[in-house]
């Protein structure tokens, strides 16, 4: 949830419905950083119960927090007036101020944060234990800050951690503290403790920010938990805190999660009937549609992109990703060529994901020369296809080319432009270009190719032999072929192989050669259906 006030992020945490386009498929999108919306005044608390932990409980009600709270405290809430020096800028006081050391407070948790991942996982346990030794967390607000860096580098047991030994230290949690603690149950999956933190704060009066409240309804919604995330989105009402857009979102990405398709889109419709200070967004649409794609409804997807556009909204490539994939599911991967053109024309580039969505579902549904198409127009876009999907669409351009043989160029350039750049190419893909290349009478490159694969510890299969064999057949080259054929590498040639050896021989009326291949088919165990000829065309006794 702290993501955004670092300015990167590894997995967005913060922002309804901003994930990876690919993310759609997994749970919904998380809600922006409590941090980022707390009360300018925090306020502090003021009674013997965390209820953090039981350890946490019984640490507080043995100090006497509430008698030597209120003595020399900044703005943020600390005991004994000690900044947190991790940043240069200076602890702004005072009430005409507290904006300006709101945004110093983002920067030093910006500032702790990158020190914190620079560091390797064991050693940040000893950062955090010279911070405390070199008095630089001894203040609420630079126990704040610490906090709200450790959930942001990813590290929620320290940040607990910390938490639990502010009593001994003598500070009491504020509204920031709590919020904080309750991402970091977050980002541990407990949001059972996360629970009954909040409750806590709504029974003390401690104002839940409305982004603290929306953190806990995300992540029940992720889990699945929708029963759950709506006590939580009930107890908003009770603490009288009005949820956002950004709160209907994750419920309505929810539901979509479950299945629960229609009450995402009643949830949708009562938002626009009921609501005059709350407006669907683009991520709202995008939700609901991204359900319907789902269940194979994507009809009514495309109606309701058309009616995000008459609202004066700007789908963004996830809107439009949410098309690709449910097309793709429904057997219908054509039309995604329509998404694109339509994201063209509203100026929305299309991403990797758009298009290798929209390649998967045309190979998947048999649409070879329509997803070379689309290859072509991604690569020419600049975009990185990545190799499973290469080695894809190479078998399949291989497979129809041996009936389309105008499409053996195509086949031939991608199996060149993948070996250029390097990409794994894996055996069965060797096989099918092996093929393909005796299929448009390139033997020689066919024979290179099957020694390259070779090399690489790869074995061709049977039904590559063969049709190497017969190209070099049909060029001529029987002896070259007859030597393929008894390379030991290969293992022992198949019935098919020697059929077409000693077919060849006879028609080459060099019958004692059919004869010698035919004995050594014999020898093997194999009986070929092609047998040796005489000089009259008889065919001769396999003895």
């Amino acid at each position: 949830m702290l993501a955004l006030m670092a300015g990167r992020h590894r997995e967005p945490i913060t922002g309804i419905m901003r994930p990876h386009p690919s993310s759609l498929s997994s749970g919904p999108c998380p809600p922006p950083s409590p941090l980022l919306h707390l009360p300018r005044q925090c306020k502090p608390c003021s009674f013997p119960s965390i209820i953090i932990s039981r350890q946490h409980l019984r640490k507080v009600q043995g100090s006497k927090l509430v008698e030597s709270f209120g003595q020399g405290r900044d703005w943020h809430g600390s005991v004994d007036g000690t900044s947190a020096m991790v940043t240069e800028p200076s602890e702004v006081r005072g009430p005409e101020n507290q904006e300006h050391g709101q945004r110093n407070c983002t920067v030093r948790v910006r500032y702790l944060a990158e020190r914190i991942r620079a560091l390797p996982a064991g050693d940040r346990v000893e950062f955090v234990r010279l911070l405390r030794r070199d008095g630089q967390i001894g203040s609420l607000s630079g126990v704040n800050d610490l906090l709200a860096a450790l959930a942001m580098a990813r590290e929620p047991d320290i940040a607990l951690q910390v938490f639990d030994e502010m009593p001994s230290r003598g500070l009491v949690p504020d509204t920031w503290t709590f919020s904080t603690a309750i991402v970091c149950h977050c980002l541990k999956n407990n949001l059972d403790d996360a629970t009954r933190i909040l409750d806590f704060m709504v029974e003390h009066e401690l104002c839940p920010s409305v982004a603290t409240f929306t953190t806990l309804v995300n992540s029940f919604c992720r889990k699945g938990k929708m029963h759950k995330a709506f006590e939580v989105f009930g107890l908003m009402n009770k603490a009288g805190c009005e949820p956002t857009i950004q709160t209907y979102n994750c419920l309505i990405k929810g539901l979509c999660y479950v299945g629960r398709v229609e009450e995402a889109y009643e949830m949708l419709e009562n938002i626009k009937k009921d609501s005059i200070s709350i407006k669907p967004d683009i991520y709202t649409y995008t939700a609901v549609m991204d359900g319907f794609c789902k269940v194979g409804r994507s009809p009514e997807a495309m109606e309701l992109l058309d009616e995000a556009l008459e609202a004066g909204l700007s789908p963004n490539v996830v809107t439009y990703n949410t098309l690709f994939n449910g097309y793709c599911k429904e057997g219908t991967p054509i039309k995604g060529f329509g998404v694109l053109k339509l994201m063209k024309e509203r100026d929305c580039v299309p991403d990797r994901i758009s298009y290798s969505t929209l390649i998967h579902g045309l190979l998947k549904w048999g649409k070879i020369r329509a997803a070379s198409r689309a290859y072509k127009e991604m690569v020419g876009h600049g975009f990185e296809v990545e190799e499973r999907m290469l080695n894809t669409l190479l078998r399949a351009l291989c497979r129809i080319s041996w009936k389309d043989r105008d499409l053996l160029d195509d086949a031939y350039q991608m199996f060149e432009k993948m070996r250029s750049r390097g990409c794994v190419i894996d055996e069965s893909s060797y096989g099918f270009i092996i093929q393909t290349l005796s299929v448009g009478n390139r033997n020689e490159e066919a024979l290179f190719n099957m020694e390259h694969m070779m090399t690489l510890g790869h074995s061709p299969k049977m039904i590559s032999l063969a049709r190497v064999v017969r190209g070099l057949c049909k060029e001529g080259k029987l002896d070259k072929a007859l030597l393929v054929m008894m390379d030991e590498r290969l293992g022992h040639p198949s019935k098919e192989v020697f059929n077409v050896v000693i077919n060849e021989f006879n028609q080459q009326r060099r019958w004692l050669c059919a004869r010698n291949v035919y004995g050594m088919a014999l020898k093997q165990g194999i009986v070929p259906e092609k047998k040796p000829e005489g000089a009259n065309g008889r065919v001769l006794a396999s003895s």
